[in-house]
C-alpha cells in the first residue's frame, strides 16, 4: 500500500509519541507507591493529553461544517483525526490505569473503546470500498440521481417491449419520467408521450402473441418488477450469472429476430444491478458514521463531565 507524504509525517509523529508515552508510563508505573492513578500528575498528564486528541478529531467535523475554515489543508486534518483519535486510547488508558473506575469512567471507556473501533472499521471502508466500487460499478453515476435513472431504465425497457410485442397495457410513467430528470450512463433517454407511443409500437410489432408470450410472462412478473424495485425483489435478476442464464434461456425460446431487442433488456438490467450494487456500497461506506458521529459527541461530553467531577471532588 503506498503511503502518501502526509500519511507519513502523521505516522511517524504517532508512533514517536505513542512510544515515548509507553516508556513514560512505564517508568511512572514503576516507580508510583500507590500504583498508576488517574489524580497523579503523571495520570492528569495523560488524561489531558489524550481529551485534547479526542477534541481535535473532533474538531474535523466542525471544519467540514464550517467552509469558511481554512487551517490546513483537508488532507492533513484527515489524517490527524485519524492518528490522533487512535492514540487517544492507550493515553486515557495510562491516565487510569488501565482501570475502568466507577460507573461514569466505565461508560465513557467503553464508549471511546467503540468510538475508535468504529473509526477504524470506517477507515478501512473508505481505503478498499471506492476500490470495488470501480471494479463492481463500471457505471457509476452521481448518487443522488439513482432514482431518476432507475426510472428512465424501466421507460426504456418498456419501449423496447412494446417495439417487439406492442401495447403492454401498463401505466404510463411518462410524466414521472419528465419529473425525474435524470439520465441514464449506458445510453440517452428518449421522451415519448402516450397515445403515439403505443400506436407506434403497434405498427412496428414482429412478433405474434404466441411467439412473445415467454418474453411477456418475464418481463411483467420478473424484470420489470426488478427495475421498479430492486432492493425488494430476490430473484434471479439480483444476480448476475443467474440473470445471464435467464437471458440465454429466452434466446432459445425466442426468434432471432429479437435477439437484438433481447440484448438491449439485458443491457438495462446489467445497469439497474449496478445502480444497486452502488446503493449497497454506498450505504457501507457512510452508515458507519451513523454510529461513530454520535458516540464521539457522547465522549467528548462525558469526558468533560469526568474532567470537572474529578477536579471538584
Amino acid at each position: 500500500m503506498r503511503i502518501d507524504r502526509t500519511q507519513r509525517v502523521w505516522l511517524v509523529a504517532s508512533l514517536t509519541i505513542l512510544t515515548l508515552s509507553v516508556v513514560l508510563y512505564a517508568i511512572y508505573a514503576a516507580v508510583a507507591v500507590e500504583g498508576p492513578r488517574g489524580g497523579s500528575a503523571m495520570g492528569l498528564l495523560f488524561g489531558v493529553t489524550g481529551f485534547a486528541f479526542m477534541v481535535f478529531a473532533a474538531l474535523l467535523g466542525a471544519r467540514k461544517r464550517v467552509p469558511t475554515w481554512r487551517l490546513g489543508r483537508a488532507q492533513a486534518w484527515m489524517r490527524g483525526h485519524l492518528w490522533l483519535g487512535l492514540l487517544s486510547l492507550p493515553m486515557i488508558l495510562f491516565h487510569s490505569g488501565f482501570h475502568f473506575g466507577g460507573t461514569l469512567t466505565r461508560v465513557l471507556m467503553w464508549l471511546l473503546i467503540v468510538t475508535v473501533a468504529s473509526g477504524m472499521f470506517g477507515a478501512v471502508l473508505q481505503h478498499y470500498l471506492p476500490k470495488a466500487m470501480t471494479a463492481d460499478v463500471k457505471l457509476e453515476t452521481i448518487y443522488d440521481e439513482i432514482g431518476s435513472v432507475r426510472v428512465l431504465l424501466r421507460e426504456e425497457a418498456d419501449r423496447e417491449m412494446e417495439t417487439l410485442c406492442g401495447a403492454l397495457g401498463l401505466p404510463s410513467n411518462a410524466r414521472e419520467t419528465q419529473r425525474a430528470g435524470g439520465f441514464s450512463t449506458a445510453r440517452p433517454a428518449m421522451a415519448r408521450g402516450n397515445g403515439p407511443a403505443v400506436a407506434i409500437a403497434e405498427e412496428k410489432r414482429v412478433l405474434t402473441e404466441v411467439e412473445h408470450a415467454p418474453l411477456r410472462k418475464f418481463y411483467v412478473e420478473e424484470m420489470r418488477p426488478f427495475l421498479e424495485h430492486p432492493r425488494e425483489r430476490r430473484g434471479r435478476l439480483n444476480d448476475a450469472d443467474r440473470a445471464q442464464a435467464a437471458f440465454a434461456g429466452l434466446r432459445t425460446m425466442l426468434p432471432e429476430l429479437a435477439h437484438e431487442t433481447l440484448g438491449d433488456l439485458e443491457d438495462i438490467c446489467n445497469e439497474a444491478r449496478q445502480l444497486l450494487r452502488q446503493e449497497q456500497l454506498h450505504r457501507w461506506l457512510h452508515g458507519w458514521l451513523l454510529l461513530h458521529i454520535p458516540i464521539s459527541l457522547a465522549v467528548i461530553v462525558l469526558g468533560a463531565v469526568h474532567a470537572v467531577a474529578a477536579l471538584k471532588w
